[in-house]
């Protein structure tokens, strides 16, 4: 089974990626490894997690949105590889959480996004990962997810 059609199976249609909001690329390739910018809980134009965790964006939500960044993530390697039976392995993800004062569960966030992408991946979806609070993240999003991925 191709990963699309995986995702299919899962009832996930790609999105077409959402734009840079500054002055990078979303996606850079060198050698066997493609690093994916920063994603946002983009779906149909708007922001789906917003605001600091826990207490403007519950946990749950903000779990959702790691899941829809992983989504975008996906997105972004399609667009630049042209088929996700490239991807070889997730290699890392740096999460960046929007935590009120206190919030110590920002790895619980970053699990909407890694479980996920062993979903999809099986074996070769399990990475390494970094998740960091933050005071403020662009546009008040939730969560924000950059991906190391290695590709063929």
């Amino acid at each position: 089974m191709t990963v699309e059609d995986k995702l299919r199976e899962m009832g996930i249609v790609l999105p077409t990626p959402p734009e840079s909001m500054g002055s990078y690329v979303p996606v850079v390739r060198t050698g066997n490894l493609c690093f994916v910018s920063g994603q946002l809980p983009m779906k149909d134009g708007r922001l789906m997690a917003v605001g600091s965790v826990p207490n403007t964006c519950t946990l749950e939500k903000a779990r959702d949105g790691a899941r829809i960044c992983a989504i975008n993530i996906f997105a972004q390697l399609k667009s630049h590889l042209g088929s996700l039976d490239r991807v070889k392995r997730f290699v890392r993800l740096n999460g960046y959480v929007q935590s009120d004062n206190g919030f110590v569960k920002q790895p619980d966030v970053l699990n909407g996004a890694s479980d996920f992408i062993a979903e999809v991946l099986g074996e070769s979806g399990k990475h390494t990962r970094v998740a960091i609070g933050a005071m403020e993240l662009p546009l008040n999003a939730a969560i924000e997810i950059d991906a190391i991925v290695e590709v063929d």
